[in-house]
């Protein structure tokens, strides 16, 4: 992929429209995944930040490595900060995948060999999203952090995951070159999963158009420029009814975003969409998949999302 020497810069308007670097202290209510390690198998350890690369490497390695993701299954991967104990497992590990962009702020105060370190996003940094006007908060179980710096969520935007499946590809071939030609055949097929998301995504996109779209976190930056969205995020929770302020807020922003549509990170309360909908906004689900899901893979979540997407905008109602 060409760098364009552009690093884009997107303004928060109606809250915040960020996610980027953050600082942050271990979730005290989920126990870590740790598993792993220098294992019995005796194959090589590879260690991913989120789920997303964690996919990639199990679709494109197959069974000749060990992947190991380790954050607990309810928080946020890139807020998340490991133990002792397991901050020496990704120390032993012979690779671990990184997100780029600022993702998973603990990796910057560890001791980690940077041999093993692999930035996924290094062919695109100059497309990279830049975020201003930072807020300090908390959600769920994740201890309280700020948004500020650069837009992490990259794999939203397809043709960045295909990117950063190639380097996870790039990665796998130096710690087991035996398997080069399993690991080149896995990836294709990768590829041409991941191709045909982009490809329906921006079917749907094309028929969305410029119809004015609300976020219900700033998450979304990626799949919004890729895809040509006009797009603006709150800073809702999908489990927390928003305060008046927060629908003060909103109410004041439909005067020049006439938005109909509502896109969360996961189901939203029944009196949050009911209230919506007496505004005249329609809610629909857009799982972003940093951590891996209760049911099915990181394809099946973003294929959902697309059929989400294709039922909102039926080629019918255009």
């Amino acid at each position: 992929m060409m760098k364009r020497g552009l690093k884009w810069v997107v303004r928060g308007t109606i809250g915040l429209f960020v996610l980027a670097t953050v600082t942050c202290t271990q979730s005290e209510q989920s126990p870590e995944i740790t598993e792993a390690g220098p294992g019995p198998s005796g194959l090589p350890q590879v260690y991913a930040v989120n789920y997303p690369l964690s996919y990639f490497a199990e679709r494109i390695a197959a069974s000749e490595v060990d992947v190991v993701f380790s954050a607990p299954p309810d928080v946020d991967p890139a807020n998340w900060s490991p133990t002792a104990e397991t901050i020496a497992r990704y120390q032993q590990a012979d690779l671990v995948l990184l997100n780029g962009a600022g993702y998973a702020g603990w990796i910057g105060r560890a001791t980690l060999r940077d041999s093993r370190l692999v930035d996924t996003s290094a062919e695109f940094v100059d497309e990279l999203i830049a975020i201003e006007d930072a807020v300090t908060h908390s959600h769920g179980p994740d201890a309280e952090h700020s948004h500020q710096g650069t837009a992490f969520t990259t794999w939203l935007d397809m043709s960045f995951a295909t990117s950063q499946a190639r380097a996870v590809f790039d990665a796998l071939v130096r710690v087991a070159p035996d398997h080069e030609a399993d690991f080149r055949q896995g990836l294709g097929v990768l590829e041409q999963d991941l191709d045909g998301i982009d490809k329906r995504l921006q079917d749907v996109a094309s028929r969305i158009g410029g119809q004015p779209l609300l976020f219900s976190h700033p998450v979304y930056q990626y799949l919004i420029r890729r895809y040509g969205l006009n797009g603006r995020a709150v800073h809702w929770e999908p489990d927390e009814m928003p305060g008046q302020d927060e629908w003060r807020r909103l109410a004041e922003a439909l005067d020049t975003h006439a938005a109909t549509w509502m896109v969360w990170e996961a189901e939203p309360l029944p009196e949050t969409v009911k209230r919506l909908e007496d505004m005249g906004i329609s809610s629909l689900v857009f799982q972003p998949c940093a951590n891996r899901p209760s049911t099915g893979d990181f394809l099946g979540v973003m294929l959902e999302n697309v059929s989400a997407l294709e039922r909102a905008f039926a080629v019918s109602g255009f």
